[in-house]
């Protein structure tokens, strides 16, 4: 089997799957949303006792039995070898849309003039509001800024269609990312304003006004927040999301480790730079929002209304086109979006590569390249309808059923397959072949009762209360919240089918 040729590219693809646009758009709006500082109480937490134990779990199983999310059941307990990659799949449409979208404003970038910063183009409407340089500009709740009307009535599938083949080229390695996001972010907090001079006022800097006190709003705790359900499971969600256990990508790559790899120590490095990533990228992008509610005369929470590909794409460029050096910062920043996109991208792709290669090696043995374009072939036309002029609402209605209860049910099911049906002592033993060391008993708590528990609550919580789906101000119909369902389903459905199978047509008694 291939092996990693250094264990920087292990830790690099890791990394780069796991830190990816969710730590950019989502932590922040959430830790926002969920209390501010006090969010970081619950989410700590659940990243301790949760994500980090399966994260170690997954990538142990990878590394020990190496194979990928189908055939490794085989070994762990074949009665749940019902799952299959849809995870992936969805997760890798989540990600590489954005990555399309982002393309097209990078080409776009490159002009003195970045096309979203007026409102004299042939796409704005009427309401079309630019207040940045101006004075008497009142902005309404029918205004809209010139770079939402960009994002909502550019040319779509026609234009952007094109530029979604570019996704296939190789990835930028994931420290790129970072040093993208971290002079961006330099150049938002050298311009930040300090705190305000008295009660119900902002100092006003040179650059930036308001940055600061949208710093305040990311981090002010709001400890009431803490009693409510609601907040603990999104920062479950959030920390089980962002790491990425249950999508077969963890066990895809840690497969090609060398079998005494220290999985343990990688699990560890990788969830913290996960984990810090999320919370520093609150810092970035909440000094923009201060910048925007400063520049509107509104408070920072009817700015953030919006969470999502919205964030960075209306919200960031509008900020971007209103800065000295616009152009250099709004080709720096969606080259940021387009690597941290394409990391985790290729990511969600080897593990279906990796999972459907290892069931079936007879078949496609030295025929890998034909079976990976065949993939990226149903992938690219089943993506087409995410560039139309509704994609944005078919990214919404994937980024809310397509990785949701499903797959923390399919995570809940994998723990319980292997710390009860293969067994906790056989899965310590495992490690301590590969490793030397016996896992300590934190882990196996974790791993035996803590993260089922977390899980289940998570899934039971989100069922019992399911939110109206809107976007834009647009609430989605009916039937589309069935077709949502439909496409969360597709994760997990496989499981009872193949269990159902299995014990009808296997000779021999239940019990056997």
């Amino acid at each position: 089997r291939d092996k990693w040729s250094k264990k920087m590219d292990f830790l690099l693809s890791v990394i780069g799957f796991a830190v990816d646009l969710g730590n950019v758009w989502r932590f922040p709006y959430i830790c926002y949303q969920n209390g501010g500082g006090a969010f970081l109480i619950p989410y700590t937490l659940m990243a301790v006792f949760g994500g980090v134990p399966l994260f170690y779990m997954e990538l142990a199983l990878g590394q020990f039995h190496r194979m990928g999310a189908i055939p490794i059941w085989k070994r762990i307990c074949p009665i749940f070898k019902g799952k299959r990659p849809p995870a992936a799949g969805h997760r890798r449409a989540l990600r590489a849309t954005p990555v399309a979208w982002a393309l097209y404003y990078f080409y776009s970038s490159f002009s003195g003039t970045l096309p979203w910063a007026s409102c004299n183009n042939p796409w704005n409407t009427p309401d079309c509001t630019n207040y940045f340089g101006r004075s008497n500009v009142t902005w309404t709740n029918f205004s809209r800024s010139p770079a939402e009307e960009f994002y909502t009535l550019w040319k779509g599938v026609k234009t952007s269609g094109k530029v979604r083949k570019s996704a296939l080229v190789p990835a930028l390695p994931g420290h790129r990312c970072a040093r993208a996001l971290g002079t961006w972010g330099l150049a938002a907090w050298h311009a930040a304003s300090p705190p305000w001079p008295g009660p119900g006022r902002r100092d006003r800097a040179e650059h930036l006004p308001g940055s600061w006190w949208g710093v305040i709003f990311y981090l002010r705790p709001d400890w009431g927040k803490l009693l409510s359900t609601a907040v603990w499971v999104d920062a479950a969600a959030q920390i089980f999301f962002s790491l990425g256990p249950g999508f077969g990508v963890l066990l895809a790559l840690a497969s090609y480790n060398h079998f005494h790899n220290n999985c343990y120590r990688d699990a560890l490095v990788t969830s913290t730079v996960n984990c810090l990533t999320s919370f520093l990228s609150g810092f970035v992008i909440f000094t923009v929002l201060g910048y925007m509610a400063e520049m509107r005369d509104m408070e920072v929470e009817d700015v953030a209304r919006d969470k999502g590909p919205s964030l960075l794409f209306i919200t960031y460029p509008e900020a971007i086109a209103n800065m000295v050096g616009s152009t250099f910062f709004a080709i720096i920043f969606f080259l940021m979006m387009i690597t941290l996109g394409l990391d985790s991208t290729f990511g969600g792709l080897e593990a279906v590569i990796t999972a459907v290669m290892d069931e079936y090696p007879q078949v496609l043995a030295g025929r890998r390249e034909l079976f990976v374009l065949g993939l990226i072939t149903v992938c690219f036309l089943g993506s087409l309808s995410t560039l139309t002029y509704g994609g944005a609402y078919v990214v919404k209605l994937l980024e809310e059923f397509g990785a949701g209860c499903s797959i923390l049910a399919v995570v809940l099911l994998e723990t319980i397959a292997v710390s009860w049906f293969y067994g906790i002592q056989r899965f310590s033993h495992d490690v301590k072949v590969m490793l030397g060391f016996t896992p300590g008993l934190f882990w196996k708590v974790c791993w035996v009762a803590i993260s089922p528990a977390l899980l289940a609550f998570i899934v039971i919580s989100s069922l019992l209360d399911q939110p109206p789906l809107t976007l834009f101000d647009y609430q989605y119909p009916e039937w589309s919240i069935s077709v949502g369902y439909l496409i969360g389903a597709s994760s997990f459905i496989c499981i009872p089918f193949y269990m159902v199978y299995k014990l009808v047509w296997t000779p021999g008694s239940l019990k056997q």
